[in-house]
């Protein structure tokens, strides 16, 4: 049973079809995630890493007796595809759950799809706030006002910086970062240690203006956020253009092998915000990292860690409902207590489905990310 639910997931990626038998012997849970586009890496470990997962499952027994079945496609971090790929989820392939594992803007636009039809959603690592916003939506990755608040307490507590800078996006991402990282500011008193502030184009490819702009105001710590295909040039640029002494930090949109892989040695030392810490001893994180980098013969990242916790954390909730009844589901989630996930020990939901779990600081060494500190202040880590 398991090769025929791993061979008919395929087949709904190819075909779209699978034979009528399936529906009743299996438990489908779906997801939609970047497989081609600019965001292909990302794609490529969320569906992987969920396939581990679904192997895991299925060889100890299924759920409610049955193997479960992971029906996904490829929504190119397009919300005008995600839509029309969420209906089809729902109407034809008529999963019972659905794991969020794209970027903001598409899970934003088939979350309220899924609210609506009480059918349970768990994003794995979009933190756009408007994700959460119906009765049956949960997310397992932080909200970015989350994770802009801890950015600016790591470069003021951490690094102890008198001054600091702050550049983002322009996209959804970016601008829930700023909110957060602004927040710490104001709330602490610390605006006048802003020295700059930068917005750049989610399409930009050179970044020669905004480090020129770093190097003259001479900051102790930048909080360059981006996703890795925007960092990782920027890093570089930097050390081309001899800019030294200054601290550059990131959030988990920087969370990739391939940070090494196109910054080369002026990634070292980069720290970022995430939530998968490679050096965690429990065997259930050393498992997964060894399977995958095994398998693919490359580093796993935050955003596999994150679509695997997503996905268990659904199965974990069939079980416990004893049922795979929407509300029964939905409810057995936000109950969730002190879950033993890859990326930390989830504590629970909030009542707007927000994660309760620590925040993780990485830092790149020698190529690999590697364990730099943990901040678990409820006052800096809550939604």
């Amino acid at each position: 049973m398991k090769a025929k639910a791993v061979l008919c997931a395929a087949a709904f990626v190819i075909l779209g079809i699978c034979g009528a038998a399936s529906a009743a012997d299996t438990i489908k849970i779906g997801v939609l995630a970047p497989i081609t586009g600019f965001a292909a890496s990302d794609g490529f470990s969320t569906i992987e890493s969920i396939k581990l997962a679904v192997e895991k499952v299925n060889s100890e027994g299924g759920i409610l007796g049955k193997n479960v079945e992971l029906v996904y496609y490829d929504d190119a971090a397009d919300p005008k595809q995600a839509v029309p790929l969420a209906n089809k989820l729902i109407t034809q392939d008529r999963v019972i759950a659905f794991v969020a594992g794209s970027y903001s803007m598409p899970s934003r636009a088939v979350a309220p799809i899924f609210d609506e039809e009480g059918i349970p959603l768990v994003a794995a690592y979009a933190l756009h706030p408007e994700i959460t916003n119906g009765d049956y939506t949960f997310r397992n990755g932080f909200l970015g006002t989350t994770e802009g608040r801890v950015a600016a307490y790591t470069a003021l507590e951490l690094f102890k910086a008198k001054k600091v800078a702050l550049v983002t996006s322009d996209n959804d991402f970016g601008q829930t970062l700023r909110e957060g990282f602004m927040g710490y500011l104001k709330k602490t008193g610390r605006e006048g240690d802003l020295v700059l502030q930068q917005t750049y184009p989610s399409s930009e490819k050179d970044f020669a203006v905004y480090l020129s702009k770093i190097r003259d105001a001479a900051p102790d710590v930048v909080f360059f956020s981006g996703y890795y295909f925007q960092t990782a040039p920027a890093l570089k640029q930097a050390k081309e253009m001899g800019i030294s002494g200054i601290r550059f930090i990131g959030e988990q949109g920087s969370d990739s092998p391939k940070m090494a892989e196109i910054a080369l040695d002026a990634a070292e030392g980069f720290v970022i915000l995430t939530n998968l810490d490679r050096d965690d001893p429990r065997p259930l994180v050393q498992e997964f990292l060894k399977s995958y980098r095994d398998r693919h013969k490359i580093e796993p990242d935050m955003v596999g860690a994150s679509a695997y916790d997503a996905f268990m954390i659904i199965v974990d909730a069939i079980k416990a409902a004893g049922s795979t009844d929407g509300k029964a589901i939905r409810d057995a989630i936000a109950a969730t207590k002190d879950y033993n996930g890859l990326t930390g020990v989830i504590n629970g939901f909030d009542e707007a489905g927000e994660v309760l779990k620590p925040v993780q600081l990485q830092e790149i060494k020698e190529g690999k990310f590697r364990y730099f500190g943990i901040v678990t202040d409820s006052e800096l880590i809550k939604p």
